[in-house]
């Protein structure tokens, strides 16, 4: 009978492909026996590229094109939200306030509160198609054209491709 290295047997198999200690640098040991200690990375070069990166993102953040794009967003939800919370809150409050109003019957056993609470989904669902649709025709292009100037800059400044 063979013996093999489980995963109770404490000791660690290198040739297994889920361990992968060997490739992210540890678990080796230097000639002592001695795990070996991991070499940082440059600091200097990795921070001068990380620190041009940051300003290619402060640029873009202050161009007009980054500034429309986030104006267009802002014309439409900051009134979508301010309307669909007034609504929700219209329909508590109402709720709260006039049982009797919200008891009244519209069709059968189908009352004003029914209506409204349906009414409640019904709004969501149209404001979510509302806002996939203006960001489709109004701001996905404009978006994407900034994120390929973008990531063309912060390549430029990498110095290649990443």
């Amino acid at each position: 009978m063979e013996k093999h290295d489980g995963p109770d047997s404490g000791k660690v198999r290198f040739d297994d492909p889920w361990y992968d200690a060997l490739a992210s640098g540890w678990g080796e040991l230097d000639s002592t026996g001695a795990p070996a200690p991991t070499v940082p990375p440059a600091r200097g070069e990795q921070e001068d590229r990380t620190a041009r990166a940051a300003d290619v993102y402060l640029e873009v953040q202050r161009s007009a094109a980054f500034q429309e794009v986030r104006s267009r967003y802002r014309r439409f939800v900051v009134p979508a939200v301010a309307v669909f919370f007034t609504w929700y809150v219209g329909y508590v409050v109402t709720a709260t306030t006039a049982p009797d109003f919200m008891a009244r019957p519209v069709a059968g056993a189908v009352n004003v509160a029914m209506v409204a609470g349906l009414g409640q989904f019904l709004t969501t669902f149209l404001f979510t198609w509302a806002y996939a649709r203006h960001a489709r025709l109004r701001r996905d292009r404009a978006a994407l054209d900034l994120r390929w100037d973008t990531q063309e800059l912060t390549r430029n400044v990498a110095g290649g491709d990443r």
